[in-house]
């Protein structure tokens, strides 16, 4: 008898051992997923850091080549809107701790460049408004899935003040993504189905 209680006691005290080691592996394993989380979230923010830069740059050019006063004054209001958005993401380093470091963002590169060929592939008015406007809602697109991306990296992290910061340039690019459908559809490619 003394021999089964000795074993039982044994197997309990493994057992317990075991439930501890699977405890602490779970919590590391979820602090060691956590860190590849920030890791992600910070390489993201450094593509998006990069396409905005590249933005301020690209808009001025996009400005001016649009005839139309509506989506001239819709790509100047942007443009506002991205220098901000720069001033947040290195805003959003400085919480992190971290130097505010842009990586080449190669889809906004593609989507730039896109836009480039698109205003030299086109006549100018009506036709070459339609195309400006198309290059930069596939940008605003691109925008919107990142910032929706980071948004809910943020809140998964835990990370409340730049999930709202995020939350912003979120609703300002989908606020200008719908900008420019309306002047699309109100004049722009009515007049260029006639031009």
């Amino acid at each position: 008898m003394k021999t089964t209680k000795s074993t039982s006691n044994k197997s309990v005290s493994k057992s317990t051992s075991r439930s501890k080691a699977r405890r602490t592996n779970g919590s590391s394993s979820r602090e060691s997923k956590s860190n590849q989380l920030e890791e992600l979230f910070e390489e993201e923010l450094k593509d998006i850091y990069w396409a905005e830069k590249a933005l301020t740059k690209a808009i001025p050019k996009m400005i001016k080549k649009a005839s139309s006063a509506n989506l001239v004054d819709a790509l100047e209001s942007h443009l506002d809107e991205t220098e901000q958005q720069v001033s947040r993401i290195e805003k959003i380093f400085s919480i992190m701790g971290k130097d505010a470091k842009a990586k080449k963002c190669e889809a906004m590169a593609g989507l730039i460049k896109e836009a480039e060929e698109i205003i030299s592939d086109t006549e100018e008015g009506p036709m070459r408004d339609a195309g400006i406007i198309a290059a930069a809602q596939k940008v605003e697109h691109y925008e919107i899935a990142t910032y929706g991306t980071l948004c809910t990296f943020a809140k998964t992290l835990g990370w409340e003040e730049v999930k709202a910061i995020l939350g912003t340039t979120l609703e300002e690019e989908k606020n200008a993504d719908l900008g420019l459908t309306e002047i699309a559809e109100e004049c722009i490619n009515i007049e260029a189905a006639e031009a």
